[in-house]
């Protein structure tokens, strides 16, 4: 449950705080099980250096309290020394209270702010969705091993159609608080994780910060909701694919438009994910197939390390061509196409136009053997 308290706050961790100003806020906690005279500190995410501590108190009678300024709402942490795991919170203007549980940190409590209130109640409800996601795996695990086992495939969709509608209850709740809340500041938190999904509705996104107050548009995550809405590219199917370049295996450079052929496909892959590399004889055997009459493939590699990434270019005997800024999955190009898991794919036609995302093995040939052998 630890992950789900903290997803919010470690993807948009952002402060804005000072001891200039006249106080503003004031952090009350109870410390359920800590020994008095242990630290507890204010912490917040900085752009550069990390988790930092801001501020720091001895717990005193099983209870501390913290006071500061803050110019606008970010979310920050309480972290005490000796406990695992960090307790995320909205800090803003008004008084927040803290109830602190030593042995299940994750279950802690927070309120006293309109926006904490928002947030202990999106917390509950993910823990009590998450919760009944595990219930049921280890409930139906037998059943599932036995299905797999016996290729029921009756009972393994069965039972994945089961899970998917625990899976929906918190994909709907996430991703319809923003618009039923425009004024709280985890709506601007969350629209900004929309761009996170594997797939993104900028539609709705554009739709739901367009409602959001004017306040929450000017905070530093809803300035970047404003600038990806504003930098973002459509990569849905009958879109032109955005144009790239990259370094190549040999140093030089090669963009998108000059590996073009008649039907092109961009392969997202690295060296080190195993899914890519088990796909690849059938890429190699696709592209023997295919070449001469059009096909042509790009390898955008999410690797770190130049030797391992040509390396397996070679073992795999990839005969086509390649570029990487070898900068894992922050790669400007991986960014640029809103990649969040490899192998991925995009099929484009002649123009650039993209046809198809994401085919494999049979699918993949199935697609190309149509638009080759007309």
């Amino acid at each position: 449950m630890k992950n789900i308290f903290l997803v919010t706050a470690i993807a948009f961790g952002l402060f804005s705080f000072t001891n200039l100003a006249k106080p503003n806020f004031t952090l009350s906690g109870i410390a359920q099980g800590v020994k008095d005279g242990t630290m507890v500190y204010l912490e917040r995410q900085d752009d550069v250096k990390g988790i930092v501590a801001m501020d720091s108190v001895k717990i005193t009678n099983g209870a501390f309290t913290i006071k500061g300024t803050a110019i606008e709402p970010a979310v920050n942490f309480i972290q005490i020394k000796g406990i695992e795991g960090k307790i995320a919170f909205i800090l803003d203007q008004g008084n927040v209270n803290f109830t602190i549980y030593k042995d299940s940190i994750a279950k802690s409590k927070i309120g006293g702010t309109a926006d904490n209130e928002a947030l202990q109640n999106f917390n509950v409800f993910s823990q009590q969705v998450q919760q009944k996601m595990q219930d049921f795996q280890l409930a139906n695990a037998d059943k599932m091993k036995t299905a797999q086992t016996n290729n029921d495939a009756v009972t393994i969709q069965k039972l994945m159609s089961e899970f998917e509608i625990l899976q929906k209850e918190l994909i709907n709740y996430t991703s319809t608080f923003p618009e039923k809340n425009p004024t709280s500041f985890l709506s601007v938190l969350l629209l900004d994780n929309m761009f996170n999904q594997p797939e993104v509705d900028i539609k709705k996104i554009k739709t739901v910060y367009g409602i959001l107050t004017a306040k929450l548009q000017k905070t530093k995550p809803g300035l970047s909701v404003k600038a990806k809405i504003d930098n973002y590219k459509d990569l849905s199917v009958g879109n032109v694919a955005p144009d790239f370049s990259g370094p190549t295996p040999d140093g030089k450079s090669l963009s998108l438009k000059q590996a073009m052929g008649k039907v092109t496909i961009i392969d997202f892959w690295a060296s080190w994910c195993g899914p890519c590399r088990k796909e690849n004889p059938n890429v190699v055997a696709l592209y023997n197939e295919f070449h001469e009459k059009g096909l042509n493939i790009i390898g955008v590699s999410l690797d770190k390390d130049g030797a391992k990434w040509k390396e397996a270019i070679a073992k795999d005997a990839l005969a086509w061509s390649h570029v990487s800024n070898l900068q894992f999955w922050t790669d400007p190009i991986a960014v640029l196409y809103n990649i969040k898991s490899i192998p991925a794919t995009y099929i484009l036609d002649e123009k650039g136009v993209i046809i198809a995302t994401n085919l494999r093995g049979e699918e993949l040939r199935a697609k190309i053997a149509s638009l080759l052998n007309k």
